[in-house]
């Protein structure tokens, strides 16, 4: 993609959403970063409503640690992989009390310590919590970086590379969300919404869906 249709692309999507936020909900740095390591594999839509109670009676390390690995598994079980994930939060809480004075810590290295803590994960608390402007991709920004060109790569890391490269440095701040969006809302795997998409001119997709095709509920693939 062209530099001057990249900065259309993100120009189009900031005209949408000049301030996109996270859909998944948080409090402080500690709750952000547990609910984006109980997202993994669940929507966001899951997260929230197990996390409902348990922020509420534990919006700390301290505070979630002491309800203890069982009472954390009870909370969470109706999302995905909710046992393994119940283990990383404990354990990260204690992680938290005894080598960061129980704060979420602003540098890549030492989240990416913390256990179910990746660098995807890292990048949104960073991004997220603390202002930097980090893409974290996961499989939305995959597929649109991709199908659209904007920035193809075989792998998120590649991906994420190139995305750092690519987009402005006027947009690199919200990026990551309004990528997010996209893909969750318009640039959809199985049947992208072509039709209304503000950035349509610019994606190199070729089996762009037409509205008749959306209308019979049927993609160009499937036709």
């Amino acid at each position: 993609m062209k530099r001057a249709d990249t900065e259309e692309f993100f120009r189009r999507l900031a005209e949408r959403d000049p301030e996109p936020k996270t859909e998944l909900e948080y409090s402080n740095p500690f709750t952000l970063l547990v609910a984006v390591v109980l997202s993994a594999q669940a929507t966001d839509v899951g997260v929230n409503k197990a996390t409902k109670e348990l922020f509420r009676i534990a919006d700390n390390p301290a505070a979630m640690a002491a309800l203890g690995e069982a009472a954390i598994r009870d909370h969470i079980k109706t999302i995905g992989l909710y046992r393994n994930k119940a283990a990383n939060v404990f354990k990260l809480c204690n992680i938290l009390l005894e080598k960061h004075g129980g704060e979420v810590p602003r540098r890549r290295e030492d989240l990416e310590a913390l256990p179910g803590v990746g660098r995807k994960t890292a990048n949104v608390v960073l991004n997220v919590a603390f202002g930097e402007p980090t893409i974290a991709v996961d499989t939305h920004i995959f597929r649109v970086s991709n199908r659209t060109g904007l920035a193809p790569g075989k792998d998120p890391d590649a991906v994420e590379q190139k995305l750092l490269k690519v987009v402005p440095k006027a947009y690199r701040m919200h990026a990551h969300h309004w990528l997010i969006l996209h893909g969750r809302y318009v640039c959809k795997a199985r049947k992208p919404d072509c039709p209304v998409c503000p950035v349509r001119k610019f994606c190199r997709y070729p089996a762009k869906t037409t509205a008749e095709e959306l209308s019979k509920g049927r993609t160009p693939a499937e036709a």
